[in-house]
């Protein structure tokens, strides 16, 4: 099954497909992990860009790893998408546990998800930015931030703007979505960060770039992968298949 965005920049196929480069042609690795408070849509947004669909429900964030194929600009990537668990703030600092610390050192670009409807998952924001640039010292790695569930404006806690302030501020791109109406906004975030990406390993000198791949969590392999995707849209929708 081959899916190809509107845009005509993103395309997902079997690598040797119509249109895509042959199985022999090893893909760059863009290494992406989303983070955020919990029940802002990290899992949703995830599903979202891979597939173009929105389940509502999914069951409680275990922090799977997801794995795909995709040409973007013309460049077949291998792009997986770290899903982590929630993070809180207790007495005013940052609560991460070891499995987060070591996604977010694993990843080559950062997603911040926060909720309009949910003021303690925008408090988080600028704890996660640093706590990122910490983890990543000396390392410019790319970070957008992401406020999701733009249409429930009748419930919204966090003006869209300030957001964007904050972004600004840190020095981050920044997106409002709502993940059950759009995905053109989602598609352009991960875009984005793939650029970047790609940017900077073109740019990197091959050990460099040898030596990034060593700290990275422990990837299930496809089959695990495609029972854990299912499982996650198994809540609403009986018929999707894995890509």
């Amino acid at each position: 099954m081959r899916l190809t965005q509107s845009m005509c920049t993103i395309a997902e196929c079997a690598p040797g497909g119509d249109g895509c480069p042959a199985a022999t042609t090893r893909p760059r690795l863009v290494k992406i992990a989303v983070v955020g408070g919990s029940g802002v849509g990290k899992t949703a947004l995830v599903v979202r860009f891979l597939t173009r669909r929105f389940i509502g429900d999914y069951e409680r964030n275990a922090g799977n790893l997801y794995s795909r194929h995709i040409q973007i600009d013309g460049e077949m990537l291998a792009i997986q998408v770290q899903d982590t668990p929630g993070v809180q703030v207790h007495e005013h600092s940052l609560h991460c546990n070891e499995q987060l610390n070591r996604c977010i050192r694993w990843a080559d670009a950062l997603v911040i998800v926060f909720s309009i409807t949910d003021c303690k998952s925008y408090e988080l924001l600028s704890h996660l930015y640093h706590h990122i640039r910490q983890l990543h010292p000396g390392n410019a790695v790319p970070v957008v931030i992401v406020a999701n569930k733009a249409d429930l404006l009748h419930i919204k806690e966090v003006e869209p703007q300030h957001g964007l302030q904050l972004a600004n501020m840190l020095g981050c791109t920044f997106y409002e979505v709502s993940v059950s109406e759009n995905y053109n906004d989602i598609f352009n975030a991960f875009h984005l960060l793939c650029k970047e990406v790609s940017k900077q390993q073109t740019t990197s000198t091959p050990e460099r770039r040898r030596t990034s791949l060593i700290p990275r969590p422990k990837s299930p392999n496809m089959q695990d992968l495609k029972r854990r995707f299912k499982q996650a849209l198994s809540a609403k929708v009986r018929t999707v298949t894995s890509v």
